[in-house]
């Protein structure tokens, strides 16, 4: 049998857990949490009025707008008690819904007078198209093709405004069912499908502009003004002290001759450009690696002289060369190679060939003189010997090239050319009248090679100079590149398709505070990796100032 606890079978008064009511304190109802005294009560309007086009706005593409007042359409029907007469497809009663809302807010004033009967003033831009309000309530176009044998839609298509979020999307949804073509494909296909749009060219340019599809296969690199012209091509020094170098080649050549024929090998050539004066040296290699062009620069070295100041790509045998001469790109001081003057080796950025478009050109320059060479000789098979001679006789006929404009004025016979420093000699002259002596040679020799060298820096200085003042190209500023901008990365050893994405991580700006290359970073394999790239390898996929771009 159970039983409760003891002090259940005692009198109440001595209960040893007996609550003294006297010390209870009452809380005042606003003290205390758990009281609310105030009940809010929500009360839900029912509003007839008709559905706005702002709040299309929220939707990105066509087919997400029409899906999701299909839905809404179709969840109301299935809500409604009364039997519904309609028996309209639900996805074309959405598609009417949406545009006469779009309708109702952008031509209301026209749909009013339309109704009454009354004509539409000429201010309009619906005054040429002849309106009407067709059964569903749509405005769509009267035209003069009425008898034509074409569909309804055709003959009669909807009028959209510009200037409205649903006219982008349906420009967007017709610019991708033709593939992504140009705009007279994309106004067809809106024509076909029944659709007026104010103003479509514009409009369709717009968003075809604006497409980052059309940008990664039709898209054009990004630009920047032309920057000014560095140090190194304006200042007056012995020739070759500020060089720009390349490797350009190959060439296949015969090594020796065998019993069973004939043993080949391959030759490059590193082209040496003065920056001041553009005369150019060229030298041999047998291979592409580093020790082959130190061999190059040596010889160079032994006979130009050295250079202060050396620029170059970021190819692979001159970043080795420049580790193992110990040439730091960093360091300010001049370090001590072939003799007590120093060298600075300059690095453009990677494959930015524009950046060194004054020795770039040289190399088509030769490349040219040398095939005009080989086809004037024939099919002879070259050796080391006889291409060591044509790119002697290639350096002779590019260092006797004029630097400016031949003139036709008499008093100025003199051609300016890099030959004229480099051998001291204005050309074939004619022999001198009289009878000199040996002492005559070597008294007025001295006179006569200083004042073929003022002379060169003269007109360098005069004639050649004020050329480069003019850009020919890349005259306006642009800031179309900016940090966190998403651009595609050209890549020339593959397909455009290839192209891998990045994003812009840091902008680094030149001497005149103008953007001409950046850090991007690019995911590769699986692996984030950030390359130094210049903006004419970089095409943005999104057009600057986007979001304040208006249909």
């Amino acid at each position: 049998m159970f039983t409760g606890p003891p002090f259940l079978t005692k009198e109440l008064s001595q209960s040893p857990h007996t609550a003294d009511t006297s010390n209870f304190k009452l809380i005042e109802p606003e003290q205390d949490a758990e009281i609310r005294p105030e009940v809010t009560v929500c009360a839900t309007q029912v509003s007839t009025k008709p559905l706005g086009s702002h709040r299309f706005e929220r939707f990105s593409s066509w087919e997400h707008l029409i899906r999701g007042v299909t839905k809404l359409i179709t969840v109301a029907r299935n809500k409604s008690k009364a039997t519904d007469s309609n028996t309209t497809n639900p996805q074309t009663q959405a598609k009417l819904t949406v545009i006469a809302s779009v309708q109702q807010c952008a031509f209301k004033e026209e749909i009013r007078k339309l109704q009454k009967g009354e004509q539409i003033p000429k201010p309009s831009p619906l005054c040429t198209l002849n309106p009407f309000i067709d059964s569903d309530g749509l405005l769509r176009v009267g035209g003069r093709t009425s008898l034509a044998d074409l569909p309804y839609d055709e003959k009669h298509p909807v009028i959209l405004p510009k200037k409205h979020h649903v006219s982008t999307m349906i420009v967007r949804h017709y610019h991708q069912d033709v593939a992504h073509q140009g705009r007279h494909l994309t106004e067809g296909a809106l024509r076909s499908a029944g659709v007026w749009i104010i103003g479509a060219r514009k409009l369709v340019s717009s968003v075809i502009y604006q497409c980052v599809t059309c940008r990664k296969l039709r898209g054009k690199p990004a630009e920047q003004k032309m920057a000014n012209l560095p140090e190194d091509r304006l200042v007056m020094e012995p020739p070759f002290t500020r060089v720009g170098l390349n490797v350009f080649g190959p060439w296949t050549v015969i090594t020796h001759r065998t019993r069973g024929g004939c043993a080949e090998s391959k030759r490059w050539a590193v082209l040496f450009s003065c920056l001041g004066t553009r005369a150019v040296h060229i030298e041999i290699i047998d291979t592409m690696s580093t020790s082959s062009f130190i061999n190059a620069l040596r010889r160079f070295f032994a006979v130009r002289g050295p250079s202060k100041v050396l620029r170059s790509d970021r190819g692979t045998n001159f970043i080795g060369a420049c580790k193992e001469l110990k040439i730091s790109t960093d360091d300010p001081k001049m370090q001590n190679y072939l003799s007590k003057e120093g060298c600075t080796w300059t690095f453009n950025t990677p494959h930015s060939s524009h950046m060194g478009g004054s020795w770039e050109r040289m190399i088509g320059t030769a490349r040219r003189i040398l095939d005009a060479m080989l086809l004037q000789s024939g099919p002879t098979r070259l050796t080391h010997e006889v291409l060591t001679t044509l790119m002697a006789e290639v350096m002779a006929i590019i260092n006797a090239r004029p630097l400016v404009p031949i003139t036709t004025d008499s008093d100025t016979p003199t051609i300016l050319t890099p030959s004229m420093l480099l051998t001291q000699k204005a050309g074939v002259a004619p022999v001198p009248e009289g009878t000199f002596d040996i002492k005559d040679m070597y008294k007025k020799q001295w006179q006569h090679v200083q004042s073929l060298a003022n002379v060169f820096w003269k007109c360098w200085r005069q004639e050649y100079l004020s050329i480069l003042q003019v850009r020919k190209k890349w005259t306006l500023d642009k800031d179309s590149i900016k940090e966190g901008d998403v651009v595609l990365v050209k890549d020339d050893l593959v397909k455009r398709n290839e192209w891998p994405i990045g994003l812009i991580t840091k902008c680094i700006p030149s001497e005149d505070k103008k953007i001409r290359k950046v850090e991007v970073r690019v995911v590769k394999q699986g692996t984030p990796r950030i390359y130094l790239r210049p903006i004419t390898q970089l095409i943005p996929l999104l057009p600057p100032n986007s979001d304040k771009k208006t249909g």
